[in-house]
């Protein structure tokens, strides 16, 4: 009897990893966002047409990849941002997962273009699902720009399951919006379909706020800020006068990685208690700072 057991093709085994990595226009958006701030961008600009389906776009002025670098951050489990299993238990960057970029590509058609500072020419890098179309030398500035056509070209049945272009479209903004006020120090431009829906300049962090939220005004943010043997914890608290009957404003980073917590929400909320109706939800944006090898961002 023959043996049964065999090694996926590297393609095959993208796609699965796509599957966990990739499940919307969205989830392009927050690696390719992660990447940017990675790699030490002042400036980034995010364009999507038909709500990431059609297209998403990040560009950016960060430090840029060598050639080499330019194509070896396609293969799976390639990254620069982790060496030993050490690494994993102290993560301080944002974007990591070796198999993203790769599965990105073996569902969509990329276009890549990067330059460092130190190189005379970039490189221009092809990928259509999986398969590396061209690879060569061009010109184009410091930073890295990164192109995602039609998504899911090659997998019709996961493209039907995408919602509406709205629904699609609030995802991304909500991703754009966590990026832009984790790091208040980067100008961010967000583009739907040639439309600019955002062009926020580096600012402090309540500024920030503000400029995110048209109806968020300084005098109806409370600043506070907590320093423990533990934990820092710092941002703004929305006065009861801002409350709404809808969720969707409470951002938690930590390390400034946006995460969502039950637990922290109903601690924060209950010292609402006798100040807001029931049926509101107050606006609050924290961050807090833990040593990274206190926490598991993984989970």
């Amino acid at each position: 009897m023959s043996d049964i057991i065999k090694l996926l093709p590297e393609h095959v085994a993208n796609q699965i990893a796509a599957g966990e990595v990739i499940q919307r226009p969205s989830s392009i958006v927050k690696e390719l966002l992660d990447n940017s701030i990675d790699a030490g961008a002042t400036h980034i600009k995010l364009i999507v047409k038909d709500a990431g389906k059609a297209l998403v776009q990040v560009i950016d002025n960060g430090k840029g990849m060598s050639e080499t670098d330019a194509r070896m951050c396609w293969e799976r489990h390639a990254t620069s941002k982790i060496t030993s299993i050490a690494d994993v238990f102290k993560i301080k960057t944002m974007g990591f997962r070796g198999e993203a970029l790769a599965s990105i590509a073996s569902v969509a058609k990329v276009e890549l273009k990067t330059k460092r500072d130190e190189d005379a020419v970039g490189t221009f890098i092809v990928i259509e699902g999986s398969n590396t179309i061209t690879q060569e030398a061009t010109a184009c500035p410091t930073g890295t720009s990164i192109t995602v056509k039609n998504l899911f070209f090659n997998i019709p049945a996961r493209r039907n399951f995408l919602k509406s272009n709205p629904v699609e479209l609030r995802h991304i903004i909500d991703e754009f919006t966590r990026a832009a006020l984790a790091n208040p120090s980067i100008g961010f431009e967000l583009f739907h379909n040639d439309d600019l829906l955002h062009n926020l300049k580096p600012a402090d962090f309540a500024f920030r706020i503000c400029d995110l939220f048209d109806d968020k005004k300084p005098e109806n943010l409370l600043l506070f800020e907590e320093q423990t043997t533990i934990i820092n914890a710092s941002g703004f608290i929305g006065k009861p006068q801002i409350a709404k009957k809808t969720r969707g404003e409470q951002f938690i980073f930590v390390n400034n990685r946006f995460i969502k917590d039950a637990y922290l929400n109903h601690a924060i909320v209950s010292g609402f208690e006798n100040i807001i109706a029931k049926d509101q939800y107050p606006f609050y944006c924290i961050n807090i700072e833990i040593d990274p090898s206190k926490i598991d961002v993984n989970i």
